[in-house]
């Protein structure tokens, strides 16, 4: 029975190593030869995944006392299994972005940037604005608190000049004019 485990163990030694050649091929084709070589990796991953299987009843047939040996053999084999499928779906992920990024002629990541550059630009602008504005608002304020203060302050050297008599009189027509602005 361990000769049949090994020999499954050789063969998926071989099938993984073809696995692994052809996933690093898959981001470099385009086209056909790209769609092919998708197709012949699904394959042996699937073959693999019989083969895991395979080893798996070989295993439960082995007495009990050897069989913690086999077993951690397999918990590494399924490891390397989930880690092929893992480097099998970044390689076509990666031919994906490749594809899009030729297609929109930029390196993909250039346009989102700018895109988030643009708005933050924006952003950035419009409280410029605001702060332009508020700033305006309170010089207008501030000018005119100015020539209030200026035409006021001109009443009391008025008042001083003309006298205590005169002033009653004054003041009545400062706060008619004043009123009438």
């Amino acid at each position: 029975m361990s000769s049949d485990f090994e020999s499954y163990e050789q063969d998926f030694a071989v099938l993984t190593a073809e696995i692994t050649g052809r996933i690093g091929k898959v981001p470099k084709l385009v086209g056909d030869e790209k769609k092919q070589m998708v197709a012949n990796v699904e394959r042996q991953l699937e073959e693999a995944k019989e083969l895991l299987e395979q080893m798996e009843l070989e295993v439960r047939e082995i007495p009990p006392q050897s069989r913690g040996m086999y077993s951690s053999r397999m918990r590494s084999y399924k490891q390397e299994m989930g880690k092929l499928e893992a480097d099998f779906k970044r390689s076509r992920i990666a031919y994906s972005d490749e594809v899009r990024n030729e297609l929109l002629g930029d390196d993909g990541n250039s346009s989102e940037n700018q895109l988030i550059k643009l708005r933050e630009e924006r952003a950035h602008l419009l409280d410029n604005t605001e702060r332009l504005e508020r700033s305006s608002r309170r010089l207008e304020a501030g000018y005119q608190i100015a020539v209030e203060t200026d035409s006021r302050s001109n009443l009391p050297e008025t008042q001083i000049l003309l006298g205590p008599d005169k002033i009653t009189s004054y003041k009545a027509e400062y706060i008619f004019k004043w009123s009438c602005e």
